[in-house]
């Protein structure tokens, strides 16, 4: 198979979609790899990394798309991308078509296949694909929103670790998942406070167990999450629902009543976000809003702030998806591996993952009908 893999030009994306290492083992599978000159610059690989693990680099995107059976990229297309769409083209990447429509409208028009690593999901629930980068937006999470405390940031001025004989700073996180739980480990690092809140009783058994007590857990509901945020030095969005537009859990209410200079980090503004006041993606060069006297950190690729780490670990976990396409054809591989066929999301000019339909208001056609 030919897999082509152009350069990220989301704003402030340094990410690649695959290292070098990934293209040896792909080209000693027999498969011809072609990358976009300079596309693994912001993630610390050269051109002749490339190029001696054995890719054919090119210069422009048109010839990736053109050429490749295949496309890998890390963020999901943008709209002068749009125009290289093509019926039969595998485009294997962070698709958010829950929060995309116009994406969505465009994959389907052209009859693109779209696999997205957000919605692969193994039958325990878990999301391979996701959780490297999943890992890595928690961890930031806190270290950015600590930052964003100090008062050069116009925050309140809170060391979320505090001093012996003053209180640390109260870390809120919305969401029990992979996100959450790294978002804790570092807060709990940093000696903050810290409670976690999640719908799912057992999830929460077993974070207070893996904490050994050290974090409050809380069962998710109005009153609670009301009652946490006021109380919140920083708040962590971390609510996802695989292949869905993110609910809105905090009302513009509940950050009326935080204090000023509190931040917010909303990780799920992939999916739309999980508060209700980050209204917008923002970007690494321009990253926060100011309202209601509360810092909003709404960045859509947070993990792109570290791409030499965050492309590392999602190769690792990509690349045996990568390898069964390549070596099997798609149809075959979904066949075999029922993950990979829930990270489909179109095919043939139709949407084939209901959750994505449903958060589209789209009809949704069962993946049955278009593989017989």
């Amino acid at each position: 198979m030919i897999v082509g893999v152009p350069k990220e030009i989301k704003a402030d994306e340094n990410r690649v979609a695959i290292t070098p290492g990934g293209v040896e083992v792909l080209v000693e599978g027999r498969h011809q790899v072609i990358v976009e000159k300079k596309a693994g610059e912001g993630s610390g690989f050269s051109d002749q990394q490339y190029l001696d693990a054995g890719a054919e680099m090119v210069s422009t995107p048109a010839e990736i798309f053109e050429r490749a059976e295949m496309v890998l990229k890390v963020k999901e297309p943008q709209t002068s991308e749009y125009v290289f769409f093509r019926e039969n083209l595998i485009m294997f990447t962070f698709l958010h078509l829950g929060a995309a429509s116009k994406l969505a409208e465009a994959l389907l028009d052209k009859k693109v296949t779209g696999i997205s690593y957000d919605t692969v999901q193994k039958a325990d629930g878990s999301l391979p694909l996701l959780a490297p980068m999943s890992e890595v937006a928690g961890k930031m999470a806190v270290q950015v929103g600590a930052h964003y405390l100090e008062k050069p940031c116009s925050g309140s001025g809170v060391l979320l670790g505090g001093v012996p004989g003053v209180p640390p700073g109260h870390v809120v996180i919305i969401g029990g998942g992979m996100v959450g739980i790294n978002a804790a480990k570092v807060a709990i690092g940093m000696g903050a406070r810290v409670s976690l809140l999640d719908i799912d009783a057992g999830k929460l058994r077993y974070i207070d167990d893996i904490f050994g007590g050290r974090i409050n857990t809380v069962i998710s509901n109005r009153y609670w999450v009301g009652t946490l945020v006021a109380d919140a030095d920083l708040l962590v969005g971390a609510v996802l629902i695989p292949g869905a537009k993110a609910p809105h859990i905090v009302t513009e209410d509940m950050t009326k009543k935080m204090r000023p200079g509190s931040v917010i980090v909303d990780v799920a503004i992939d999916q739309g976000g999980c508060i209700e006041t980050c209204e917008m993606p923002t970007t690494h060069s321009d990253p926060i809003v100011i309202k209601h006297g509360v810092i909003h950190y709404s960045v859509a690729n947070i993990p792109g702030a570290v791409p030499r780490t965050s492309t590392l670990a999602l190769t690792n976990a990509t690349l045996p998806y990568v390898q069964k396409i390549a070596k099997l054809g798609l149809e075959q591989a979904i066949r075999k591996d029922a993950a990979l066929a829930k990270g489909l999301n179109t095919y043939g000019g139709r949407l084939v993952h209901e959750t994505v339909a449903g958060s589209l208001n789209l009809e949704y056609t069962p993946l049955t009908e278009v593989l017989k």
